[in-house]
């Protein structure tokens, strides 16, 4: 029996990476995909296989814990996630896609699920130290710099910080 590899984080109940091909997706029954600049070019409804998908804010971390929470009881055993941050063009680091992860991680730490890989816990700690900081790091991170350098906007990813509610764009067990 071959085992999954190392960076699929398959021993944590939370794991994080960044990319929607990201070997964390392996064995979870929920996928939190994060994207605070709304990358047009990443598309979490196209993540494979049977794992729902849902995304939210860092103002929504509560209600996906609560949601995640409620997934977790109804299947009558922990619920493995995978918090999935876009990341940047180019496969880059996305310091604003960490600090809202981290917000989620957090949070379902806060309701118990906290069997968390080292990449989730530092991810956790990042919200714990940013968290009254996000429009700051929207707007100074390379990813945001890069946007208002082109004349782009900050406004929506600045809404989208702050909004309320989740979205199940997949419910667990529907297969791409």
């Amino acid at each position: 029996m071959t085992s999954a590899s190392p960076s699929a984080q398959t021993r944590f109940q939370v794991r994080f990476d960044f990319g929607a091909d990201s070997p964390v997706i392996e064995g979870a029954h929920v996928v939190v995909w994060v994207d605070a600049l709304a990358d047009p070019m990443a598309d979490p409804q196209a993540i494979p296989g049977s794992a729902a998908v849902v995304t939210g804010s860092p103002a929504a971390r509560a209600d996906i814990a609560t949601w995640v929470l409620a997934l977790q009881a109804s299947l009558g055993d922990r619920a493995m996630v995978a918090v999935v941050a876009a990341g940047a063009t180019g496969a880059r680091f996305a310091v604003e896609d960490f600090v809202a992860a981290g917000a989620v991680i957090d949070a379902l730490a806060e309701v118990g699920i906290d069997y968390t890989s080292p990449e989730a816990a530092a991810a956790a700690g990042a919200w714990a130290a940013l968290r009254n900081a996000g429009s700051h790091v929207l707007s100074a991170s390379v990813a945001g710099q890069e946007l208002l350098a082109t004349g782009g906007s900050l406004d929506a990813a600045r809404d989208a910080w702050s909004a309320a509610g989740i979205r199940v764009l997949r419910e667990f067990g529907d297969t791409l």
